[in-house]
């Protein structure tokens, strides 16, 4: 018992080590979130399946400082770290006074600290995917509260005068603006090929927008993966864009909530996301899904069997 209790302190000790290490390499900053390099499949970085357990001692003696630190909410890192500030702080200030507790909003930096933070239980309220909500559900005692009321469908586009690509097999060793796995849209479209040497190359491009700029105007791909709903207000009629795949309908993202919020602090939060008064809060969030509408209900339920596209994504293999 106590060789294995040493093992998973080396291990713990490993993993602080390497995620410091990414963190002082990547910074906080605008180059650290928007790599344009051709990059794999997979995320670079592998944790552990559980993290190390907390001696029963040191857990009881933080617990009181526990229960009245900052709640940290965060998002996946597909905007630069000022973006995310301008999109998600008036959120969390916003439900800082509807619980009366301090809400902490947190850039993660990158797509490596975003997946570390969340597998070892470091945010209290995430809006992110159908995956993720599906995934942190199933793993981190989360409970998904709201969700954006459209569905959540993901397009291949290209360019319409363009004659390379009419079909998704045409995409074969091609150049593909999206975002890094473990984003949804990227791990649905590479699902649908079967051998891994015929995928995509996947051009790392933070922001839908970037990505349908990155194939109609500044022609670096191919072709790119956009929401549906984005794409409908970037060019609704079709005057650049041709769709050459659609993934399946999805529930779309959401807000949810783990185990340091109260079950009176969720109902709470779950009331004032839905309420008149968060549509302006939450407006610029909205925007960046296309979504017109305000939040609706939701539950675990909608999203079960949705981490299934996390299961080939080291770190949440549990």
């Amino acid at each position: 018992m106590l060789t294995k209790s040493i093992t998973s302190f080396v291990c713990f000790a490993i993993l602080s080590t390497i995620t410091s290490a990414a963190l002082a390499a990547n910074g906080d900053d605008e180059a650290s979130t928007r790599g344009d390099a051709p990059s794999p499949r997979k995320t670079v970085f592998a944790p552990m399946d559980k993290p190390a357990a907390v001696p029963n001692t040191l857990a009881e003696s933080s617990r009181a400082g526990m229960e009245t630190a900052a709640l940290v909410f965060s998002a996946p890192p597909r905007e630069t770290p000022a973006e995310g500030r301008q999109i998600y702080q008036p959120v969390a200030e916003y439900l800082s006074k509807i619980i009366g507790k301090p809400v902490t909003y947190k850039h993660p930096g990158n797509w490596l600290v975003y997946q570390t933070e969340m597998v070892r239980g470091g945010y209290d309220l995430v809006f992110d995917g159908p995956h993720f909500n599906s995934w942190r559900s199933d793993h981190m005692q989360h409970n998904i509260l709201v969700k954006l009321a459209e569905e959540h469908t993901f397009t291949i586009i290209v360019r319409k005068d363009g004659t390379q690509v009419s079909e998704l097999k045409h995409l074969t060793g091609k150049i593909v603006c999206g975002m890094n796995p473990p984003n949804l849209g990227t791990l649905a479209v590479l699902r649908e090929f079967d051998n891994p040497a015929r995928q995509p190359v996947i051009r790392n491009t933070t922001g839908w927008n970037r990505i349908y700029q990155g194939v109609v105007i500044e022609k670096k791909c191919v072709a790119g993966i956009v929401p549906i709903a984005n794409l409908a207000k970037y060019d609704g009629g079709g005057t650049f864009t041709r769709i050459i795949h659609k993934t399946n309908a999805m529930p779309n993202q959401g807000f949810s909530a783990g185990p340091r919020v109260s079950s009176a602090d969720q109902a709470k939060i779950k009331a004032a996301l839905m309420s008149v008064q968060a549509e302006i809060v939450t407006k610029p969030l909205r925007a960046m899904y296309g979504s017109n509408s305000g939040f609706v209900p939701t539950a675990k339920d909608e999203y079960a069997g949705l981490a299934v596209y996390l299961k080939d994504v080291w770190g949440y293999a549990h």
